[in-house]
């Protein structure tokens, strides 16, 4: 949850640790040509600041304003990008691969070094409110979609195309499959 000016930073930069042009040349391309990664990096930086202004808001009428100028400009390019992420679901360090159809449940706390692959749904079984909550460095794949009360263990990969629908609280796991289960990365 970001509550300070300085963890603001430390979110964006973490955030937008392999979205970076390198040189002056690519950022002017990015501009022009309007590469979905600069869109990507974009969303971040709207949600990003949609959270610290909402944590740090304490009756303060600019910075809820603000909060609410922040959310409206994220909604807008996440109705663009087929993005749905409430604040302070993700630590800092989220990664989002590729826009469409992402939809993460308010509710649901990640940890740090997340990433979302694209086609990803995370949240309730539509009966109950309870969410998924993941650790850190989780990577979902492609299409991958975690539904109802489960906990995913920190450094678990979830396979393209899964259905997590029950917790895996080893560290470290792979997990693919309808529903998703453990699976060995070296099989032949």
């Amino acid at each position: 949850m970001i509550t300070s000016k300085e963890e603001l930073r430390e979110y964006i930069a973490a955030d937008n640790a392999w979205y970076c042009p390198s040189g002056a040349k690519e950022k002017i391309a990015a501009a022009i040509v309007c590469y979905p990664q600069r869109e990507l990096k974009r969303y971040l930086y709207f949600l990003r600041k949609q959270e610290y202004y909402i944590n740090t808001a304490r009756g303060n009428k600019v910075k809820g304003l603000l909060g609410l100028y922040y959310e409206r400009r994220k909604n807008l390019l996440g109705i663009r990008l087929g993005i749905e992420i409430g604040p302070n679901c993700f630590g800092k360090g989220l990664c989002i691969y590729h826009g469409g159809s992402i939809i993460v449940n308010t509710a649901v706390r990640a940890g740090e070094n997340c990433s979302l692959h694209g086609g990803n749904c995370i949240g309730n079984k539509g009966y109950r409110g309870a969410v998924p909550r993941l650790g850190s460095n989780v990577d979902i794949g492609y299409g991958a979609v975690l539904i109802g009360d489960i906990q995913i263990a920190d450094n678990t990969v979830i396979g393209a195309n899964s259905l997590v629908n029950h917790s895996f609280a080893e560290p470290g796991s792979k997990i693919a499959g309808i529903p998703a289960k453990k699976i060995d990365m070296y099989q032949e």
